[in-house]
């Protein structure tokens, strides 16, 4: 399979080259040449199959034979694959989908190690890959762990300094060996904007041999769809018939996977895209006009996206048919004291203690159920462990909290970390100097 620029559907490259180039010259988004129908024996017998034999089947729809073999597919998925995803019943009609049991507590984990992996093996470049990434909390801890030590890797993650929670800069600033860490002072969309500005730049690519692993890497996209496939068989399993999905969302990598996995054959009666007050897509689903503005800092830091790169990949899906997604997508926009008052109520509710951006997604199930009431489960995405954001719980939420055995392992690490401005300059002499 090949995959194509959402600028130019003329413009069709190998996967190699969309997984090592990440980005298309034209500054586009590489999608896949087609998307792939999964027969109705494999759908109505999810159930029955185990997360790694869905991830498998799912991947093996895009990663064709002359790419990599099926036998090594089946081994980079059972390796990057090896926690689960599993749907928790909270009362008859709502469900939690824990995206959090990876190594960095956060739903990036799938993408990161599944792409870590399709990059190792299908490398056969001399020189070291150098890997980008910007992030506004969680994906830069799992990248890190994704390639930690990997051969032949250097990852170099920008975050927005003073933005992300002390848990995720532990985790982006204390690994050391091929990771490296620069706090910009600026939000995650100047990031994101130097990140994407390196790409195009002639001298870097001159002197360095670079990709990203953010979620406009499609082999960052792909893994993600693996979750919704293995939900909907849990669902199933339990007398699921219909199901709305509930996803938090910033830079809309991860309702764009569950919107493929949709184009692709899976049974979901609607997404429900979660936002805080970064609201471009709310917005626009209201009133059609695509209006970016400068992201706004909030509790749920990893949605603080005020241009949210994986839109385009959305609008291509529906070949820019916006009546096509407002079908396929609600959407509701929230803020920090919804937010808080969300945690404590699901705590009342439930005894279920939420981070922020779960909290946002479980607010629109209940917004959503009251403007669609009827017969069918709402799964609302966990996509971060709890411990990871202590400043936003009280004392008495904060003390039920379990924290896992790999945060506690940060305390008392030393943290590594460059600080640059927005200025693409400084950022690349930054990267120049280390050549």
């Amino acid at each position: 399979m090949q995959f194509y620029s959402t600028n130019n559907r003329d413009l069709r490259v190998s996967l190699k080259e969309a997984v090592f180039n990440s980005l298309p010259a034209d500054k586009g988004l590489y999608m896949p040449e087609r998307v792939p129908s999964l027969d109705a024996y494999f759908i109505r017998n999810l159930p029955g199959l185990s997360f790694q034999e869905i991830a498998f089947t799912v991947a093996g729809a895009f990663v064709e034979e002359a790419d990599i073999p099926a036998n090594d597919l089946r081994r980079i998925v059972e390796d990057a694959i090896d926690f689960d995803a599993p749907v928790r019943l909270l009362d008859h009609e709502t469900a939690v989908l824990e995206l959090f049991h990876g190594p960095s507590l956060a739903f990036k984990d799938f993408g990161a190690r599944f792409m870590s992996r399709v990059m190792a093996y299908l490398s056969t470049d001399d020189r070291v890959l150098d890997v980008l990434v910007a992030t506004s909390g969680d994906t830069g801890g799992a990248v890190a762990l994704g390639f930690l030590g990997v051969p032949g890797t250097r990852v170099t993650i920008l975050y927005p300094e003073g933005k992300v929670s002390p848990i995720q800069e532990s985790q982006l600033t204390t690994n050391g060996q091929n990771i490296r860490a620069i706090a910009v002072a600026g939000t995650f969309d100047d990031c994101q904007a130097l990140v994407k500005t390196a790409f195009n730049d002639p001298e870097l690519n001159k002197a360095f041999r670079l990709t990203s692993a953010n979620s406009i890497n499609i082999a960052r996209l792909i893994p993600q769809a693996f979750y919704y496939f293995h939900a909907y068989a849990q669902l199933r399993a339990q007398g699921a018939e219909e199901v709305v999905f509930a996803v938090p969302s910033g830079n809309f990598g991860n309702i764009g996977a569950g919107l493929l996995a949709h184009k692709m054959g899976l049974p979901v009666r609607r997404f429900i895209a979660a936002t805080n007050v970064n609201d471009t897509v709310p917005r626009f689903l209201r009133n059609g006009r695509y209006d970016p503005r400068p992201s706004v800092q909030t509790l749920a830091n990893a949605m603080d996206v005020g241009n949210p790169s994986n839109w385009v990949r959305i609008m291509d899906l529906f070949g820019q048919d916006q009546s096509a997604v407002r079908q396929a997508v609600a959407a509701y926009a929230f803020t920090d004291t919804q937010t808080r008052e969300a945690i404590q109520s699901m705590v009342d509710r439930y005894e279920y203690i939420a981070c922020p951006h779960t909290a946002i997604a479980w607010l629109a199930t209940q917004a959503y159920r009251r403007e669609y009431p009827g017969d069918y489960a709402t799964v609302f995405l966990s996509t971060a462990h709890p411990c990871k954001f202590p400043e936003v719980f009280g004392p008495r939420i904060a003390a039920q909290i379990a924290v896992p055995d790999q945060v506690r392992a940060l305390e008392g690490r030393e943290k590594a970390v460059v600080r640059l401005g927005v200025d693409f300059e400084g950022f690349k002499s930054y990267l120049l100097g280390t050549a």
